[in-house]
């Protein structure tokens, strides 16, 4: 309740008691004709105006005594107005209730799903660092320790928020319980000596629920995880991720392919004569890979060196290959870009910008297709750079765009997928 219709409830209370004791102990049965009837319609129109609290607790002029049934019905009109706006106050701390109640479902939700993501994590790590020789069990033991400082951190960080919203609900269902009783008081005289009492114990009963889900860090430690493991400890042996070829189908005009279809750069000179195909991109200059996915899980790297626009990701076999094309999940690709010489973003809707330390020169991409995770790393030391959340509906193909190069020789170094064999 504000400041002024604390004031304005004050006022009326004091008003319709004024009145009441007026009338009790007046000795004379009838009115005078030529009474002004108006003064009390007017001092109630100047209650509901008023935007001065001061003006309102002043004492009311002194009225002349009325019969009890005009009384009654003068005073029936401020009752209304002010249980009109006790009402609305209930209404707010009924959708109040309701949205703490959503957060706290939401929140326990979130706590369950953040202990099952994080004990699936811990069986994964283990598995991966049973694998491997002896002397891994000390970046097992560092590794499984960061999990779970953020588990406690995650832990923590709900368990606080369902208390507070715990609180906050249990307010305003003490809020709820108070206007209630006081809106169920039969007596008029009662209800309007109560309802400063009521005003006051309401306060700071009333909360604004703004709470959104927000996932557990798991991409963080998903993704290869043995490959991970194995290049933190052995920076000198780089082992091949999956040997994907590009499609030459599928390749803009413009777009040169090695003989291996392993590399692809943009040629300034004239486009290639290559027969028409619905598969090929006839404006963006793009490829896909010439393997898709349907199922399983697949990593591969790109080398990105000395490039200052790139495009890589997936995209799904029905994209559109002709005219201009948005590259965003909306229109089936799924992409992280260079852009501007040094920046990086996905491909969202809009873009997000990438917090990359470094300039990338070897880009690693993880598809979970069971999962629908598309996860990108820096693939000189396995950080995080991006992951996609997404229930592929169909088959997808590793997508590539070199971006195009400039007469003043920048942008010219190609794509490069990593195909080194131990």
């Amino acid at each position: 309740m504000s400041k002024v219709q604390g004031c304005r409830v004050l006022y009326i209370a004091h008003l319709y008691i004024q009145v009441c004791t007026e009338v009790s102990t007046s000795a004379e049965p009838f009115l005078s004709k030529n009474l002004n009837l108006n003064a009390l319609e007017e001092k109630k129109k100047n209650i509901r105006d008023s935007s001065r609290p001061s003006q309102l607790l002043q004492s009311p002029p002194s009225f002349p005594q009325l019969c009890r049934s005009k009384v009654q019905a003068q005073v029936s009109d401020l009752l209304f107005v002010l249980q009109r706006e006790m009402k609305e106050q209930l209404a707010t701390l009924q959708d109040s209730e309701k949205g703490h109640t959503e957060a706290l479902q939401l929140l326990q939700r979130q706590l369950t799903e953040t202990k099952s993501s994080a004990k699936s994590l811990r069986a994964t790590i283990g598995d991966a660092f049973e694998r491997l020789h002896r002397f891994l069990r000390e970046r097992q033991k560092s590794m499984l320790e960061e999990l779970e400082m953020d588990t406690a951190r995650k832990l923590a960080d709900i368990e606080h928020k369902i208390q507070r919203y715990s609180q906050q609900l249990r307010d305003v269902k003490e809020g709820i319980q108070i206007l209630q009783e006081r809106l169920n008081e039969t007596g008029r005289h009662d209800f309007l000596e109560g309802v400063a009492v009521t005003s006051e114990r309401i306060k700071g009963k009333i909360h604004e629920t703004n709470l959104t889900y927000e996932d557990f860090p798991t991409s963080k430690y998903m993704g290869p995880l043995q490959y991970t493991i194995w290049k933190s400890l052995f920076q000198d042996i780089s082992p091949v991720p999956a040997a994907l070829t590009l499609d030459p189908i599928t390749a803009h005009q413009r777009l040169i392919l090695s003989d291996d279809c392993t590399i692809v750069a943009y040629g300034n000179l004239h486009p290639q004569p290559l027969q028409d195909s619905p598969r090929r991109f006839d404006v963006e200059v793009s490829v896909l890979g010439a393997e898709g996915f349907a199922s399983g899980v697949h990593y591969w790297e790109v080398m990105v060196s000395e490039k200052t626009q790139w495009m890589i990701g997936v995209a799904h076999e029905t994209v559109s290959r002709k005219g201009s094309i948005q590259i965003q999940p909306s229109r089936g690709f799924y992409c992280i870009v260079m852009h501007d010489g040094n920046q990086y973003s996905a491909c969202t809707e809009p873009w997000t910008r990438l917090n990359v330390k470094s300039k990338l020169e070897k880009v690693g991409v993880y598809l979970d297709y069971p999962k629908g995770l598309l996860i990108f790393y820096n693939a000189e030391d396995m950080s995080w750079l991006y992951t996609y959340r997404e229930k592929f509906p169909a088959k997808v193909f590793p997508y590539f765009s070199p971006g195009q190069s400039h007469a003043n020789g920048k942008n010219v170094q190609p794509l490069r997928i990593n195909t080194v064999r131990l």
